[in-house]
C-alpha cells in the first residue's frame, strides 16, 4: 500500500512537471508511505514516475519503487497488493525468469514484459499503477476490478499527471482548482462524488477495471478489462468448493504479508465471521480493535459488548479504544484536511483506523463488503419492489412529473415527512431511478435546496445519473439480487465505502484489507446470488468459520458502523449528516471540507 505520482508528455509541445512539482505532489502522499520514497525522471524528460512506500511484503530496499525491470525498458510505480504474486511469479520462473527480489512489484513488471495489458485478468488483488514503457515512449494506467485503489488523472498542455489523491494533483499549480458542477451535485445527491467525476473539474478517476493507455496519439479512451456484471451474469462454472471454502480462501489470499495482519471487530457477522476464518487459515494470534463511546453504553448501538463475545469466543487480543467528543473535535481539523473528496461518511473509518495505528499494526481486514455481496441491505428487497410495483405506472409518459407537481401544491405535509415520494413515478420506472431513490440524499428536483440554479443545471446535464447508474448493469446481471449487488457494489460502496476507507486508513499510513470484495470470490458467489433471500447470505458468512459464529450475534439487528457524532456536534455543524441516508443538509460538510483546501498544507 503505497502513494503513487508521475507525468508523461504526449504531445511535442508540451508542459512537463518539474521536479519540485512531482515531488510536491508525492510528499503530500507522505501518511500513505513513510517508510521509503522514490523519483524518476526520464533523461529527456517525458516522463516521470514518484513512489511513497509503505512496505507490507518483501521490506527489503530490493522491492523499492519506481523499480525498473532488468533489461532498462520498463519502469513501474504501483500502489496496492497483487494476493496471488506468489503463484504467479513461480510460472514465470518455470519459464526461465530470474528475480531480484520478493516483492509483488517485480512480479507485476515481469508479468508486464511478457503479457502486456493482457496480464490484469491474471491478478488477484487490489491495486493501482503506472507503467512507462521506454522504447515505446508510452504509459499505462491500470485500476482493479473493483476500484478499491483510487487513481486520477489530468491533463495540461500536451501531459498527463497522475495519483493515488485527488488533493495531491492540486499541489501542481499548472492545474485549475475549479470546482465540477457534475462532482458537486453528485456529492448533494449522493453524499460523495460519483466516478468518473471529482470534487474538480480538471481531475478524473480512471475508472475500475480498466486501463489507459497514453502515448503520441494522445491519453486513449479507458478499456474496460473487467465488469462486475460480465462475472455475474456469466454461466456458472463447475466447481466442488463450498462458498465456505470460498470465503475461506478469499481470507487466506488477504493474510499473504510480512507483516503483522489484524482486524477491525464490531459487534456484527462480517467482521466476526473474517476473524474466524482468519484463525482457520491458521493465524494463531490475531489483534482486534473496537471502537466504543460512553454514550453508547447500555444502548443497542454499543459494539463493545457483543465484540468482547466474538473475540471471547475466537480467542482475540481484543482493543477496545473509547473515543471521546473531546478526541472527536480534536480530531476534526485532521479529519477534513485528510478527506481526499467530500464525504458524508468516513469518520469512523478515520477513528478505527488511527486505533489500529496505535495498536503497532500496519495492516487490518475489514468486513467491507459482506452486505454488497451477501445481500445484507434492505435495498436487496426495496429496489427490486419499487421496481416491479411502482415501475409500470411510472412508464406511462409524462406521468411522474405531473405526479410530483400535483403532489408537491396538494400534499406539501406528507412530502415533508417523507421528500421521496415525490419522486416515486418520476424514477421507479428503470433500475436506475428505483436505485437512486433508494440512496439518494437529494433527488435531481430537489437540488435547490443546497445550490444554485446554474450549477445544478450544469451539473445534472454533465453528470446524467440515471444513465451513470444504469450504465454499470451492462450487460444485464440477470436477477434482481445481482443487479441490487452490482449497483451497491458499483456505486455505494466503490465511491463511498472503498474511498474513506482509503483515504482514512492512509491518514494513519495503515493498509485497510477487504477479504470480502474480491473479485475471485464473486465469481464463485455469482451463481448463489438469485437465490438468497431473508438474511440467508449473512447465515452463511456466520457459519463459514469451523467454529461458526454464536447463534445470538447473527440473530441481533443490524446497526451499521455508527459513531455518536450528532450528540457531539454543535453550533453550525449541528446537522452534519455522518451517513449516505441522512435527509439532512450536506452543506456543513462541503464548507468544512473547502475550508481545508484552503488551509496551509
Amino acid at each position: 500500500m503505497c502513494g503513487i505520482a508521475g507525468y508523461a508528455a504526449f504531445a511535442d509541445n508540451f508542459d512537463p512537471l518539474t521536479e519540485k512539482t512531482l515531488i510536491a505532489i508525492r510528499d503530500h502522499m507522505a501518511a500513505r508511505g513513510p517508510d521509503g520514497h522514490g523519483l524518476w525522471l526520464s533523461e529527456d524528460r517525458r516522463a516521470g514516475l514518484a513512489h511513497r512506500r509503505l512496505s507490507i511484503i518483501d521490506l527489503s530496499d530490493a522491492a523499492a519503487q519506481p523499480m525498473h525491470d532488468a533489461q532498462g525498458r520498463y519502469v513501474i510505480t504501483y500502489n496496492g497488493e497483487i494476493y496471488n504474486f506468489a503463484a504467479l511469479k513461480a510460472k514465470l520462473e518455470a519459464h526461465g525468469r530470474v528475480f531480484r527480489s520478493e516483492s509483488d512489484t517485480e512480479t507485476l513488471l515481469q508479468l508486464y514484459d511478457v503479457y502486456g495489458v493482457d496480464m490484469l485478468p491474471m491478478l488477484r488483488g487490489m491495486f493501482a499503477f503506472a507503467i512507462w514503457d521506454r522504447r515505446e515512449q508510452s504509459l499505462v494506467l491500470a485500476r482493479d476490478p473493483y476500484g478499491i485503489k483510487p487513481l486520477y488523472w489530468a491533463q495540461h498542455r500536451g501531459c498527463i499527471r497522475f495519483a493515488s489523491q485527488v488533493r495531491a494533483l492540486m499541489a501542481d499549480p499548472a492545474l485549475s482548482r475549479e470546482l465540477s458542477p457534475a462532482g458537486r451535485v453528485g456529492f448533494e445527491m449522493m453524499g460523495s462524488v460519483p466516478e468518473p467525476f471529482t470534487i474538480f473539474k480538471a481531475v478524473k478517476a480512471c475508472p475500475s477495471g480498466s486501463y489507459i493507455k497514453v502515448d503520441a496519439s494522445g491519453i486513449g479512451a479507458p478499456v474496460t478489462y473487467a465488469r462486475l456484471t460480465d462475472v455475474i451474469a456469466a454461466p456458472p462454472k463447475p466447481t466442488l468448493a463450498t462458498m465456505a471454502e470460498m470465503l475461506r480462501d478469499s481470507v487466506a489470499q488477504h493474510l499473504v504479508a510480512d507483516v503483522e495482519v489484524g482486524a477491525f471487530l464490531s459487534g456484527g457477522v462480517d467482521s466476526g465471521a473474517i476473524i474466524g476464518l482468519m484463525r482457520d487459515c491458521g493465524q494463531n494470534r490475531i489483534k482486534g480493535c473496537t471502537l466504543g463511546f460512553e454514550e453508547y453504553i447500555g444502548t443497542p448501538a454499543d459494539e463493545v459488548p457483543r465484540a468482547s463475545r466474538i473475540a471471547a469466543h475466537y480467542g482475540v487480543e481484543h482493543h477496545i479504544r473509547m473515543i471521546s467528543a473531546h478526541e472527536f473535535a480534536e480530531d476534526m481539523p485532521k479529519i477534513f484536511a485528510a478527506m481526499d473528496q467530500p464525504s458524508v461518511d468516513g469518520i469512523n473509518s478515520w477513528f478505527v483506523s488511527k486505533a489500529c495505528r496505535e495498536m503497532g499494526l500496519k495492516v487490518a481486514l475489514s468486513g467491507l463488503g459482506g452486505d454488497e455481496l451477501l445481500c445484507g441491505y434492505s435495498t436487496f428487497k426495496t429496489v427490486p419492489d419499487t421496481h416491479k410495483y411502482a415501475g409500470p405506472i411510472a412508464r406511462i409518459p409524462k406521468l411522474g412529473v405531473a405526479a410530483r407537481h400535483l403532489l408537491q401544491s396538494l400534499l406539501p405535509a406528507l412530502l415533508s415527512r417523507n421528500p421521496k415520494l415525490a419522486g416515486l413515478l418520476e424514477y421507479a420506472g428503470s433500475w436506475a431511478g428505483a436505485y437512486l431513490l433508494r440512496r439518494a440524499i437529494l433527488l435531481p428536483f430537489e437540488l435547490d435546496q443546497a445550490l444554485a440554479p446554474d450549477i445544478a443545471r450544469e451539473g445534472l446535464a454533465e453528470l446524467q445519473m440515471t444513465g451513470l447508474i444504469g450504465a454499470s448493469l451492462m450487460p444485464d446481471p440477470g436477477s434482481d439480487m445481482g443487479r441490487v449487488c452490482v449497483l451497491e457494489s458499483s456505486h455505494y460502496m466503490r465511491n463511498q465505502l472503498l474511498r474513506d476507507s482509503d483515504w482514512a486508513g492512509m491518514a494513519h499510513s495503515l493498509e485497510v484489507r477487504v477479504p470480502l470484495v474480491d473479485f475471485t470470490l464473486l465469481g464463485h458467489m455469482a451463481p448463489h446470488l438469485p437465490s438468497l433471500k431473508n438474511g440467508q447470505g449473512k447465515l452463511i458468512l456466520a457459519n463459514a468459520p469451523s467454529k461458526p459464529l454464536p447463534a445470538d450475534i447473527v440473530s441481533t439487528p443490524k446497526t451499521g458502523f455508527q459513531i455518536p457524532a450528532a450528540l457531539w456536534l454543535s453550533g453550525g455543524a449541528q446537522n452534519l449528516p455522518l451517513r449516505t441516508g441522512s435527509r439532512r443538509s450536506t452543506r456543513p460538510i462541503f464548507e468544512q471540507y473547502s475550508a481545508s483546501l484552503a488551509a496551509p498544507a
